[in-house]
């Protein structure tokens, strides 16, 4: 859908791209204020889980625990935060964000407050993406 902003996102920002499944497609956020926080949404414009076959939704699903175990391994975080809203941008989409008990926001939701951005160097954001990618491939491949 030409209006929508994560049908887009792919080609408007493939310095955060980090892998293409099956499925999803998934890219790292550009604020790294939370470290390893990357979002996972369905490569077809789709609004509801509902709306997808059955089968469609569960290898979907095997692809964001895939992400998120991977981003988990990682980064080692207290908690691993999976947050699919859609109110505001509404196609499938997951934030999966790494929590630690030792970030500014920890406990609370991470829009309990706003934050300033953090951008990394293009260096830098190739580095988290080329790990996250490495991890994600190890995942897929222990799961067959």
């Amino acid at each position: 859908m030409q209006n929508c902003p994560m049908c887009r996102k792919w080609n408007a920002e493939p310095e955060l791209r980090i892998v293409e499944l099956t499925h999803t497609r998934v890219m790292l956020n550009a604020d790294q204020f939370f470290p390893g926080y990357t979002f996972v949404f369905a490569r077809e414009h789709v609004t509801e889980l509902f709306y997808l076959e059955r089968t469609v939704r569960q290898e979907m699903m095997e692809e964001v625990t895939a992400v998120a175990a991977s981003l988990y391994n990682l980064f080692r975080p207290a908690k691993m935060n999976y947050e699919l809203l859609g109110n505001m941008v509404p196609h499938i989409h997951w934030h999966l964000i790494p929590r630690f008990a030792a970030d500014p926001l920890w406990p609370r939701p991470v829009w309990a407050e706003p934050h300033e951005e953090l951008r990394l160097s293009p260096a830098a954001y190739a580095e988290r993406i080329g790990q996250i990618s490495s991890h994600i491939s190890a995942t897929e491949s222990a799961q067959r």
